[in-house]
């Protein structure tokens, strides 16, 4: 996806991951079904990061039926608001086929609604606003959940005008690279793939690359055996579909970044880094060195993990110090790693002391 400070976009509601998505839609779509009421939630969010997935799955999960409508393919009224016909001499409409005839719980789920034109805007306006259209209405139990891109950027998309923004609840679905890893590791997502997304989750997002293309590109690749007999096929197969980028970042890490070496938080949260870690890295033994690839991904993660952290602890602070200063290890990886890092809030307590002079004058073991 492009980079967000590219684009003034122009969000509704809170701004959150999938987990708290899940729970607004419980919560609120509950009261509804109890109260009988009927106001329509918007999701709101770029392209490709599991809107809708989330909804269908919610509706299978609670044995809600599900009716899935893209306004943006209707090309005109009629296939909004049915077809007129004849019965005994009144002109009545016919529902189109995709209006449900039973009662629920259900949910009727209007994809990319901004990506209509503004005529079949207004005739959805009305059924937010009163659940029925042309004579037809929405069966008992139903709710409207509706899908839309953000205005001000990018995407080509009609604004929705005040009157039609107040008649819904609005919410904003973001990426969260740690929902992503619980929901991938429970969808079976093959356990390298989630490996990478960890060393590397900026390549999550991209002009092409999305969460929904990137699993994708999972799947067309789950059957190759091993990826490394065959990386020109595992390049084109990611070219289809993702960012150069991302691509090259996947081809580096199955050649480097299958590794015995510890992870990140273990690194970080060691008691003994001496006992417990030092010895892992095994940097200066002969026969034992580790590929540069390697360490760079390490590095990488090393950084992520600072980075979402919301706070540093004395441990943390000083087993960082530490790891950057293990015999062996590379100075660019050190000087990348501490440069990355260097607009942190705690980076003062990461490099307390002369720990800075001493990297500058590569003070250390080599």
């Amino acid at each position: 996806m492009p980079n967000e400070k590219q684009y003034d976009y122009q969000y509704q509601g809170a701004r959150v991951g999938p987990r708290r998505l899940i729970r607004f839609l419980e919560y609120t779509l509950t009261q509804h079904l109890a109260l009988g009421l009927k106001r329509p939630i918007c999701i709101w969010g770029r392209h490709g990061i599991g809107k809708t997935e989330i909804v269908e799955t919610y509706a299978r999960e609670k044995g809600f039926q599900l009716r899935y409508i893209a306004p943006a393919q209707f090309e005109e009224m009629g296939d909004l608001t049915g077809m007129p016909a004849i019965e005994n001499g009144r002109t009545v409409f016919r529902p189109p086929g995709w209006v449900p005839a039973e009662t629920g719980p259900g949910i009727l789920l209007i994809d990319d609604v901004n990506r209509a034109d503004d005529r079949i805007l207004r005739g959805i306006m009305q059924l937010l606003q009163r659940h029925e259209l042309a004579g037809w209405q929405l069966p008992d139990g139903w709710q409207i959940i509706l899908t839309a891109n953000p205005d001000g950027g990018d995407y080509s998309v009609t604004p929705m005008d005040d009157a039609m923004l107040t008649r819904m609840l609005h919410i904003t679905l973001e990426f969260n690279p740690d929902d992503w890893l619980r929901w991938a590791e429970n969808a079976g997502i093959d356990d390298r793939c989630i490996r990478f997304i960890r060393a590397y989750p900026e390549s999550v997002t991209g002009e092409k690359t999305t969460p929904r293309t990137l699993v994708q590109f999972f799947e067309a690749i789950a059957p190759i055996e091993q990826w490394t007999d065959d990386l020109e096929l595992v390049q084109t197969l990611g070219e289809a579909s993702l960012d150069l980028a991302t691509v090259a970042a996947f081809l580096h890490f199955i050649q480097h970044g299958n590794s015995s070496l510890p992870s990140a938080e273990a690194i970080l949260n060691a008691d003994n880094f001496r006992t417990d870690i030092a010895p892992a890295l095994q940097l200066k033994r002969a026969g034992t060195d580790h590929p540069v690839g390697q360490l760079h991904l390490l590095g990488r993660q090393v950084v992520a993990y600072l980075q979402k952290a919301e706070d540093i602890t004395s441990l943390q602070a000083e087993n960082f110090r530490k790891f950057l200063t293990v015999p062996g290890f590379p100075a660019d990886i050190r000087l990348k790693v501490l440069q990355e890092l260097n607009h942190h809030p705690r980076f003062d307590r990461l490099t307390e002391g002369d720990f800075l002079n001493r990297v500058l004058l590569n003070n250390f073991e080599n």
